[in-house]
């Protein structure tokens, strides 16, 4: 078995399948100036100190033959079938430096398409996995304007903001980053296959520290949220409850000296509450890509024209031109339109609002929607 451990990815290979080991016993081991070539190397007796019962278990097995060691075949097998897939270990000249700052980084990234990509100047955009439709658009607006300005973008490949974000980079022809909490092989959700495929054809990368064929558990979360966090240079947090993920991944940027971007959100709405908690402890308030543009600026080239003179700098909800003509509205119109305000209103309130009956404000509602103006969000209205 032996023969297997010829080479320091197998041994790192090996060390991820070991129980109770993991980034924090690596790092621990290299500390007491235990090297993990060395470490597998030796005999047993002297392993007790290193490695806990169930891991030491797992070795001794192996040694003899084990599940285990099929499992390090099987894995070494797939690596070597997938021209796609990278194994960087620590010391890989690929390894991205910004990672290689925060505390106890991951000793092996897997990471399938473009390596170089994750040395690009990244800026993470996370939050709820269940959006509401301003929330999504914004991560989208966000991502498609800061890929533009120069920034790889970085999140998690999960439902929502995530998903919005990659999309939005993919939109504007930049390179998005995927940190998975799953290994590299397993793509979740499923329904987000397409997506990954999507990244991986347009230059950008999955990343995963977990061992091939990890699937999604709870735990894994917040240990892939710290790579994202530790990937860039800044976070940004679109909508987020108080209690969720996106937090764990903010406060990792507050542990690595990245910075922290919220956007702010109705008073009413549960998933601007994590955003403005943030707002208070410190993170910086934006209102649009170019003020995280204008506070990163030293981490990107600026395209510019005339000699370099004048940066270029759009709008964030500057479209390409047509012919459209914005929608003509009447007195009552334009009226009912500010009386709804930008918060979600529900229709009784907004009849208490203006003092008008159900029926005339339902058909105006209508008309403005008609007209691109407005949208319903369950029993509300919100306007766009």
């Amino acid at each position: 078995m032996q023969t297997l451990l010829n080479n320091s990815l197998a041994k790192h290979l090996l060390f991820l399948r070991l129980p109770e080991t993991g980034a924090g016993t690596y790092w621990q081991l290299y500390e007491q100036g235990v090297d993990i070539e060395t470490l597998l190397d030796k005999p047993a007796t002297s392993l007790k100190s290193f490695l806990r019962p169930a891991a030491l278990k797992a070795l001794l097995a192996f040694r003899s033959g084990s599940l285990l060691t099929r499992r390090l075949e099987q894995d070494l097998a797939y690596i070597a079938s997938q021209p796609d897939l990278h194994c960087l270990t620590f010391d890989d000249p690929l390894y991205p430096r910004l990672l290689r700052e925060i505390p106890k980084p991951p000793p092996l990234l897997f990471v399938r398409g473009d390596p170089t990509c994750l040395s690009l100047p990244q800026v993470a955009i996370v939050g709820s996995r269940n959006p509401t439709a301003s929330g999504t658009e914004n991560a989208e607006r966000f991502a498609r304007y800061l890929a533009e300005c120069g920034f790889a973008i970085t999140s998690g490949l999960a439902l929502g903001i995530d998903a919005a974000a990659h999309q939005g980079v993919l939109n504007a022809g930049g390179k998005t980053i995927a940190v998975m909490g799953t290994g590299i092989d397993l793509i979740y959700p499923a329904r987000h296959r397409g997506l990954a495929q999507a990244i991986l054809h347009s230059g950008g990368a999955l990343v995963s520290e977990f061992p091939l064929g990890v699937s999604s558990q709870a735990a894994n979360f917040p240990q892939r949220n710290r790579i994202i966090s530790g990937l860039c240079g800044g976070v940004l947090v679109v909508e987020a409850a108080v209690q969720s993920g996106s937090l764990i991944t903010a406060s990792y940027a507050l542990q690595h000296d990245r910075e922290v971007f919220a956007i702010p959100g109705s008073i009413h709405s549960p998933l601007a509450r994590g955003c403005h908690q943030l707002i208070r402890q410190g993170a910086t308030l934006v209102e649009t890509a170019q003020d995280i543009v204008d506070q990163l600026a030293g981490l990107i080239s600026y395209k510019r024209h005339e000699a370099g003179r004048a940066l270029i700098v759009r709008s964030l909800f500057d479209e390409p031109q047509t012919n459209e003509v914005a929608p003509v509205l009447d007195a009552s119109e334009q009226a009912l339109l500010d009386a709804l305000g930008f918060d979600p209103l529900s229709l009784d309130l907004l009849a208490e609002r203006t003092g008008a009956d159900i029926g005339s404000l339902s058909a105006g509602l209508i008309t403005l929607e008609i007209k691109g103006l407005v949208q319903q969000i369950g029993a509300c209205y919100q306007r766009i």
